[in-house]
């Protein structure tokens, strides 16, 4: 029974026969020191994948922070801890993103303007959800924005998307700080309350700083009125980031029929926007809860419809490029994320690695092959050279023996060379050579040789000859 042991030594000996111990050795060195300095490299960059991530969310209640609520909980199946930074809202959170001495990873962007915040450091996910813009009124129904100059209306809190997008809408119309028109910026919770108490005439809320309790609240209240944008395809053309959405009448309470109507409001995608140094196992992970938190239909959206890789200003990740074309490689899809993090990184250096090796392999034999044969053909020029000299003096018999000599040397040198079998012919064909020189010296001095001995025969022919006559 050949045992592995046995097998293996077998097979370590048929390649020292065919290809030389030198030349397998040094194919095995080789491929030992690259996988060594793969495996330096890849513990080095990063050994594995973070088991912890901060996200930076929006106010206590608001839709932003519910989502990372369920984030949360995705990913801790996954074993990772999420940590939530509460926040003023949607600028709050880029500006929190953009500055390297916050403590965080990703969070939730309104897509449009920037606020000048800089973004060079940052990466979007793709956008997850629709963030309907909702004014809500008192006193009789409205069809422009414009029928709110003149009075008191709350656009949120400064950090927030609220504030900047209602800003951007009343300026369309006519309405900026500083007018006739009273623009307040308290909190979200207080507004509502203000607005039911008719301390103000309206206000905007978003869901990125705005209790979803809050909003039911106010849906539910009567004489407070939704307004609609009866002019939501004319907003969409002058602010490309945002979107018309359609709230069909009941939609939001069959019974009570609410909303009357149907009802049109304008509003920007939600962003995942990260760090550009998120670690392709999170990115991956974050936009796997962001399918299934917000994959499923709903009243602004259809099935399947989010996330996708749309972006604004802070384009899209390499990783999340690859997410959304081919899906999770089948690393992440077989592997717990961390293991799958690391051969992942593996790969991506033993390729290139890999890709220099396989021609260094494949020179190996050619460079091994033309060092044996180099060190065979080199005694051909020393040949070469003793068979030119002894014919330079074929007529010096001590010169022919010193080359004799010499051709002795230069056979004993060469039967003490080792070669493996592949180059067995270059070897005998050297000594066949050898042989070859050594039969034409010596055919050489035998015939001068045999001349020297007539030349004395014929000496005594004269008294041959005479004897014969007599």
């Amino acid at each position: 029974m050949v045992t592995p042991r046995i097998f293996l030594t077998r097979a370590v000996e048929r390649l020292f026969a065919l290809f030389g111990r030198g030349l397998v050795v040094s194919m095995t060195v080789i491929t030992i020191i690259g996988l060594s300095v793969t495996m330096a490299v890849i513990l080095f960059i990063n050994s594995s994948a973070p088991t912890t991530i901060t996200i930076t969310s929006g106010p206590k209640g608001s839709v932003f922070q519910n989502t990372a609520e369920k984030y949360k909980k995705i990913l801790a199946r996954e074993g990772v801890s999420v940590k939530i930074l509460p926040s003023e809202g949607s600028i709050d959170n880029l500006k929190k993103l953009s500055d390297p001495k916050v403590a965080v990873d990703v969070g939730f962007v309104l897509g449009g303007e920037l606020a000048g915040v800089k973004t060079n450091n940052l990466v979007s996910l793709g956008s997850i959800s629709y963030q309907p813009l909702m004014v809500f009124y008192r006193g009789t129904p409205k069809a422009l924005l414009s029928g709110f100059k003149g009075q008191r209306l709350d656009i949120g809190p400064e950090g927030s998307g609220t504030h900047s997008l209602a800003l951007a809408l009343l300026k369309l119309n006519g309405i900026e700080p500083g007018g006739d028109t009273v623009l307040v910026n308290s909190v979200t919770g207080d507004a509502v309350q203000e607005l039911l108490d008719n301390r103000i005439d309206a206000i905007f809320v978003m869901g990125d700083s705005t209790s979803t309790t809050l909003l039911r609240q106010l849906l539910h209240t009567p004489d407070i009125h939704l307004f609609s944008f009866a002019q939501a395809d004319g907003y969409v053309r002058r602010i490309p980031y945002l979107n018309k959405l359609e709230l069909p009448m009941g939609a939001l309470d069959f019974g009570k029929n609410i909303p009357a109507d149907n009802t049109y409001l304008v509003g920007p995608t939600v962003e995942l926007i990260a760090r550009s140094d998120l670690h392709p196992a999170l990115s991956d992970l974050l936009l796997d809860a962001a399918r299934e938190v917000h994959g499923t239909p709903g009243v602004f959206k259809k099935r399947g419809e989010f996330p996708t890789p749309v972006a604004h200003e802070i384009p899209i990740s390499p990783d999340a490029s690859r997410y959304y074309t081919s899906g999770k490689s089948f690393l992440y899809r077989t592997f717990p994320f961390w293991l799958a993090g690391l051969v992942a990184r593996a790969l991506a250096v033993i390729v290139p690695i890999a890709l220099l090796l396989i021609p260094a392999l494949k020179m190996a034999p050619a460079i091994y092959r033309w060092r044996i044969e180099s060190s065979i053909h080199r005694w051909y020029r020393v040949l070469l050279d003793l068979e030119s000299d002894a014919f330079k003096h074929v007529d010096d018999p001590k010169r022919r023996e010193e080359l004799l000599r010499r051709l002795d040397h230069i056979e004993s040198t060469v039967s003490k060379i080792t070669v493996p079998a592949a180059f067995g012919d270059l070897l005998y064909g050297l000594r066949g050579h050898i042989a070859f020189v050594r039969r034409r010296l010596m055919a050489r001095s035998g015939s001068l040789h045999g001349v020297t001995h007539q030349t004395s025969s014929d000496r005594p022919a004269p008294d041959d000859e005479t004897d014969d006559r007599a």
